[in-house]
């Protein structure tokens, strides 16, 4: 996995964050924190496209962000997790992989930096 990818797993992490703290914050503090998650996942999935093919990497981040805010969601807040859902967001990640795994790596295809 080269650093390009790894901006972007790091970013939708941070995504996770401030979309969960667009629904659970209560007070400055949370909210700053919110604003800074906005900021960092943005920010790498810039640094991210710079490198990689934009679609695809706004695939795999939105994908792996989505999974990980249901996942968040209920082992942190106890939201119900039913079968559909789960079936939904194995679909979605089958397809975020799939699209990781037919992307090429542009330092061997030698892309222009």
């Amino acid at each position: 996995m080269n650093r390009s990818w790894l901006y972007v797993l790091t970013g939708a992490f941070f995504e996770v964050v401030w979309v969960s703290g667009l629904k659970h914050s209560e007070g400055p503090l949370a909210w700053a924190a919110t604003i800074l998650g906005i900021y960092i996942s943005f920010h790498l999935l810039i640094k991210a496209s710079r490198k990689l093919p934009v679609g695809t990497v706004y695939a795999v981040f939105t994908g792996l962000g989505t999974a990980g805010t249901v996942l968040a969601e209920w082992l942190v807040f106890g939201e119900p997790l039913h079968f559909l859902k789960v079936f939904f967001i194995l679909l979605l990640l089958t397809g975020v992989f799939g699209l990781k795994f037919v992307t090429g790596d542009p330092d061997k295809e030698g892309a222009v930096t």
